[in-house]
């Protein structure tokens, strides 16, 4: 990722932190009605999940400048995933919906720009807990 790609994504989170329950509930409504058959995968109350998802948004985040940093998380993360029964095309629906979800919440300020460098973002987390998956 290019500096400015990194600098995109810290500025564009700030706008949307403040929202992070607003964005995370959009998120799981966006992905239930999108992906019924992933609704299983996750706990009946979705709330604790919003919460761990929006601190996760935020850890990479904060680490952008240097991804190495929450590699270990992540991979262990992915590893757990597995156990959940998630799996490799579920993280192309979870990147998806939760780029559209951040789209909408972001209103004006959301650009092919800022869709182009998040996409690449979410890649490249997906890639880490998919490596992490693997080794499940």
């Amino acid at each position: 990722m290019t500096p400015e790609s990194r600098e995109n994504i810290k500025t564009s989170f700030a706008a949307l932190e403040p929202r992070a329950g607003e964005l995370t509930d959009l998120f799981y409504a966006k992905l239930f009605a999108a992906y019924p058959g992933v609704r299983p995968l996750f706990p009946e109350d979705i709330k604790p999940q919003s919460a761990k998802l929006a601190a996760s948004l935020a850890a990479v985040v904060a680490n952008i400048d240097d991804l190495s940093v929450v590699v270990p998380t992540l991979r262990a993360l992915g590893k757990r995933h597995v156990g959940y029964g998630a799996e490799p095309a579920h993280y192309g629906a979870v990147r998806d919906t939760l780029l559209e979800a951040m789209a909408e919440l972001a209103g004006d300020l959301w650009n092919d720009t800022l869709q182009q460098d998040w996409t690449t973002a979410i890649n490249l987390v997906a890639d880490v807990m998919l490596q992490g998956a693997s080794e499940a």
